[in-house]
């Protein structure tokens, strides 16, 4: 049977149960997915040595990594002409491109630093996101935006400032909103005698960012939690109590990273709550195993259960999906492929759940078939609707994507010794 053939099969399986696969896939072609730029080259960027900091970790040497802009956005084309759907390229400040000769630090950025990638992303469609760089950086070493000392404080709130106007200038530029999302890696590796202070030097810093006031009908401005880090074990100041607070209060939005929570808490049980107060909420979607390590993003249970959320929830233009991890011990392009595919494939199997018929039988409390119908659903033809998706959208399908990823590690990521 062809591809199409399968997929016509399946069509009328999940027609049997109130789906309509066609219009599923034509709503799929609407939703972007914001694809990190710091799986290329391990978070490194473009400023000189790469050294992490802020308790980031990239584990692994595996070789291609991208070390100049060029390198990067051709292993940005190579990953999404492998990915169904038209997507969003998501930004660091440290990946500024400066002209040869000219360096400025972060509170200087400017949007002509990111010309280039608006370049790149309007020749290809696609949307920018942006995050400031608060790791990295000799004055990142202790407390950014709650630190004690006034002028490292100034520093990072210019550079929170800098990072609206280039967020705001991608917006007008691409003709799309753009996020800007704040994470910052303050805390304390052991128990602290005054949390307060630095919270509220946190919350007085914040104020001043978003004083210079900001078009919201271009840039959406989120904050994200961190339950802890390697070296401030002990307290992290932007804990989610703080960040969630701070986001009702001054009406921008919470971003939630699967990763930066307890192990026993879920995202995806979150997400309804949120969206009951909040017009629009923030994902970062990654792979926690035991802490936040950032794997690549599979096709497992939470991954799945966050997407049918948003899908429940007719949530698809209010969450803003991006993705967060970085993986330097195997092929950095098949990473980004598999956890990009990955993510739409849950956006794709929540969309063909007959939620209305499961909501329906909850209400009626008629949990045993409910436990039935969705145990059966797990064995429906998603992997032929899938593949017809992606033959739509003339991208390999199966496995066969990954010979063009082994190619290209022959001919280009081979090279860059």
């Amino acid at each position: 049977m062809t591809t199409k053939q399968r997929y016509e099969s399946a069509r009328e399986i999940y027609k049997n149960i109130g789906v309509d696969t066609d219009a599923v896939l034509e709503t799929l072609k609407t939703v972007s997915v914001s694809m990190h730029c710091w799986q290329g080259d391990d978070v490194a960027g473009f400023e000189g040595d790469g050294q992490l900091s802020g308790g980031i970790q990239a584990t692994g040497n595996y070789p291609g990594k991208a070390r100049t802009p060029e390198e990067l956005m051709a292993d940005i084309d190579k990953t999404l002409s492998l990915v169904p759907g038209t997507h969003r390229i998501n930004l660091h400040a440290n990946y500024a491109i400066f002209a040869p000769g000219e360096q400025v630090d972060r509170d200087k950025l400017e949007p002509k630093h990111f010309a280039k990638w608006v370049e790149f992303a309007k020749e290809r469609g696609l949307g920018l996101d942006f995050n400031p760089t608060f790791f990295s950086h000799p004055k990142a070493d202790g407390l950014t935006l709650s630190s004690e000392d006034e002028s490292i404080r100034e520093f990072w709130i210019n550079h929170g400032k800098a990072c609206l106007r280039i967020s705001e200038y991608f917006a007008k530029e691409l003709g799309t909103s753009c996020l800007m999302n704040i994470w910052i890696p303050d805390g304390f590796k052991d128990i602290p005698a005054d949390r307060l202070s630095p919270r509220a030097r946190l919350k007085d810093s914040l104020d001043q960012i978003l004083s210079i006031g900001y078009d919201k009908s271009l840039v959406d401005v989120a904050v994200e939690s961190k339950v802890f880090g390697i070296g401030v074990e002990a307290c992290t100041v932007g804990s989610h109590e703080f960040y969630m607070n701070y986001a009702a209060k001054n009406n921008i939005l919470c971003l939630l990273d699967n990763g930066h929570y307890h192990p026993t808490e879920v995202v995806s049980d979150k997400i309804s709550s949120m969206l009951l107060f909040s017009d629009k909420l923030a994902l970062h979607v990654t792979r926690p195993v035991r802490w936040d390590s950032d794997h690549v993003v599979l096709f497992d249970d939470e991954t799945k259960e966050i997407a049918k959320e948003i899908v429940r929830n007719n949530a698809l233009d209010r969450v803003l999906i991006g993705l967060d991890f970085f993986d330097a011990s195997i092929n950095r392009v098949s990473a980004w492929v598999v956890g990009m595919r990955n993510m739409v494939k849950a956006l794709l199997y929540g969309m063909l759940s007959p939620n209305e018929k499961l909501a329906k039988l909850q209400d009626e409390r008629n949990f045993t078939e409910l436990m039935m119908l969705q145990e059966e659903l797990k064995l429906y033809p998603f992997g032929d609707v899938w593949n017809y998706y992606c033959e739509l959208n003339q991208v390999p399908i199966r496995e066969e994507w990954f010979e063009v990823v082994k190619a290209y590690e022959k001919d280009v990521l081979s090279t860059r010794k």
